[in-house]
């Protein structure tokens, strides 16, 4: 189990993210195995089937150009919507907490 995914409830559910190689950007894996650059368009999977699907996917993350597969515990909000559990995945997910226009010089 890679490090990243220590904290998943047994119970819960997951979405495998990963870092494209040639830029760096964030992307999620979609139901149909794409990578897809809003948490939105992820598609969860069980916290009980994500290691076996990790497995599989990290084997192959160079053919797919991505670094650092690994799953992120989510849970859906209010509105039905999937978020991250942490906050570290929630900025990974949606951006800074602060707007650089609104930071000091």
């Amino acid at each position: 189990m890679d490090i990243r995914s220590n904290r998943r409830d047994a119970d819960g559910q997951s979405v495998i993210t990963a870092n494209r190689l040639l830029d760096g950007i964030t992307v999620w894996r979609a139901a149909d195995g794409s990578w897809k650059e809003r948490i939105t368009e992820s598609a969860p999977v069980s916290n009980t089937d994500v290691e076996d699907l990790l497995s599989s996917l990290q084997g192959k993350a160079q053919e797919l150009g991505l670094v650092g597969v690994y799953g992120v515990q989510v849970q859906d909000d209010t509105d039905g919507k999937i978020i991250p559990v942490t906050s570290r995945e929630r900025i990974r997910a949606f951006g800074p907490s602060v707007h650089p226009e609104f930071s000091p010089l």
